[in-house]
């Protein structure tokens, strides 16, 4: 009887503590079963893409495997990026030249075909993938299009593990400036700012220039309002290149140097 009497006072106190924490809580759980949902999601469907791709593409033809990338996205639902973009994709490479290239998020090696294909035959190409599985299965995709391990590499970490480690990965090229050409993030949206910003700390972007292509595919690009946000704040170094549906391009470039060039 006496709790009863001390806790009614107390009342609009707790109604008012529970109701603002409350929605903080949901958007935990929404976004913790989001993730589960994702993790369980892309597990099947990598293992379905890679059975499909494996079977009925011609082996060491890099070409036939993005077809068939393509051709099981038709009739089933795919983590990948698919052609229309895959073409987007394609010209920033092919305008880039990269000849070092980082991809954050190798879902089902589709990218990593597509981006390894482009390169020069000096080039070199480190994806990140968090999942082993879809690690496992993702180089093997690379290797069945014809790739060799001396052309990639990938790492099974999460990108804020990964990071600090690809200085000793990247082999200084020959009459350039050290440092990647090309990132593509194509993982978690909420780690693209910090992701950059590791890059940024690291000194593993290409001083002499530097292109950061940000997917987007299942989210808006509202979504991407911090990163784009801290691009806009450094526009010295920083520029928006080209803004596509599900893609935005950014390019990184030191004032010294640009001034040098």
């Amino acid at each position: 009887m006496w709790l009863m009497v001390v806790s009614v006072p107390l009342l609009p106190a707790i109604i008012m503590i529970s109701s603002r924490y409350r929605v903080k809580v949901a958007t935990l759980c929404h976004r913790a079963l989001a993730w589960a949902l994702r993790l369980v999601q892309g597990r099947v469907c990598v293992r379905s893409t890679h059975a499909f791709v494996f079977s009925k593409c011609t082996h060491g033809k890099a070409d036939s495997v993005l077809e068939t990338f393509d051709l099981y996205g038709d009739t089933h639902p795919s983590l990948c990026i698919g052609p229309q973009i895959g073409e987007a994709l394609d010209e920033v490479v092919r305008r880039v030249h990269p000849s070092r290239a980082l991809e954050l998020g190798m879902h089902c090696g589709y990218t990593s075909v597509r981006l390894l294909r482009l390169l020069p035959p000096a080039g070199r190409l480190i994806t990140v993938e968090l999942d082993p599985l879809t690690a496992d299965l993702g180089e093997e995709i690379i290797l069945v299009a014809g790739f060799k391990h001396s052309q990639f590499q990938v790492l099974i970490s999460s990108s804020a593990e990964a990071i600090p480690t690809l200085r000793s990965l990247l082999e200084p090229d020959q009459g350039t400036s050290e440092g990647l050409n090309l990132v593509l993030m194509d993982h978690d949206p909420q780690q693209y700012l910090p992701d950059l910003l590791a890059l940024e700390r690291e000194e593993l972007l290409c001083p002499s220039g530097c292109s950061v292509i940000l997917m987007y595919r299942n989210q808006r690009a509202e979504d991407l309002s911090e990163i784009l946000r801290h691009i806009r704040a450094k526009r010295d170094c920083y520029c928006i290149k080209s803004e596509l549906q599900f893609m935005i391009e950014i390019f990184y470039q030191k004032e010294n140097t640009r001034v040098e060039r």
